[in-house]
């Protein structure tokens, strides 16, 4: 998928016309992907350019100041869209002046001028522009004004209730990652860059961790749990710890990750923690010892569960 952040960088290869959804797709969880599908779906019967259409910052950061934390960075969320096999990505950066302008005039401006729109698929419960009057119904009279098709695709629905942002984002933060799996289609994922720590983890307990410089926004509720951590293809098994270290009365939330049977050194590397399933509480325990038994418990606990087939993760492309 080609990655685009103006809307002129693409008009001049749209001979055909375009088959555009739009929206933030924070976390393209299983509802965006229904959505991606349907866009990239309809291109091919019509012959256009399907093109999927987000932002950054997010709309409501510029206006309001401030969101709930987000599932996906802006990097992970582009990377997360270009495998949905759609031909282009648009990234527009979203200002002020862009919140000013009328639904009318984003569509005409952005979308019939700039995209020559033919056919406009979006969610059951999509809004944009001033106001957020740019509605379905409103989309279907402009259709008929500039000559575009407007479908609008249904909820989709897992255990009973919507996929969302919203429900996902709950679930991260009860720490019910295993229940967020089929929602996004995949584990949460974190990344950072490991850094040096408090020299704990090796020196003291004799169990090296691989200590993250926290970038992400959204984190699983503090405690321990079984992890794949991925260093560029490579997938490795082991046990994360989401908290602040009450045994060693430290006070600012890090992610620790301790590879099992590996010694190599990470520092300086990027790493992605896929989190699996939580496994306890953080707990405060008496001492080293007591701390110590207790991880060894959690590591045999985390290799039964990662060596399931059912909690395996697909090989990185």
């Amino acid at each position: 998928m080609n990655i685009f952040y103006t809307v002129k960088e693409l008009t001049p290869r749209l001979d055909h016309g375009s088959c555009v959804t739009i929206g933030n797709f924070d976390g393209v969880h299983l509802g965006h992907q229904a959505l991606l599908r349907r866009t990239k779906e309809k291109a091919g019967h019509t012959g256009t350019t399907s093109v999927v259409i987000t932002f950054d910052p997010h709309p409501l950061r510029v206006i309001r100041g401030r969101t709930p934390p987000f599932i996906t960075l802006k990097q992970q969320k582009l990377e997360l869209l270009s495998r949905q096999g759609l031909d282009c990505v648009i990234c527009l950066e979203f200002t002020l002046q862009m919140a000013g302008l009328s639904p009318e005039d984003f569509i005409r401006q952005y979308l019939v001028q700039g995209l020559h729109l033919q056919d406009l698929v979006i969610g059951h419960d999509y809004s944009f522009g001033k106001g957020g009057k740019g509605n379905y119904e409103l989309l279907k009279i402009l259709g008929r004004q500039y000559g575009f098709q407007v479908e609008k695709i249904d909820p989709v629905i897992q255990e009973g209730d919507v996929v969302s942002s919203t429900r996902i984002r709950k679930l991260i933060q009860e720490g019910r990652v295993l229940e967020a799996r089929p929602l996004l289609g995949r584990f949460y994922q974190v990344t950072g860059e490991v850094v040096e720590g408090k020299k704990r983890g090796g020196p003291i307990l004799g169990v090296p961790t691989a200590n993250l410089k926290l970038v992400d926004e959204l984190f699983p509720k503090p405690g321990v749990y079984a992890v794949w951590a991925q260093r560029g293809k490579q997938i490795l098994p082991g046990v994360a710890n989401v908290g602040y270290n009450p045994t060693f009365n430290h006070h600012e939330l890090s992610v620790e990750v301790h590879i099992f049977d590996f010694d190599e050194d990470l520092y300086g590397q990027s790493l992605r923690v896929h989190f699996v399933k939580r496994l306890r509480d953080e707990k405060k325990f008496s001492g080293v010892d007591e701390l110590l038994a207790r991880i060894r418990q959690d590591m045999q606990e985390a290799r039964g569960i990662l060596q399931d087939p059912a909690m395996m993760i697909p090989e990185v492309r």
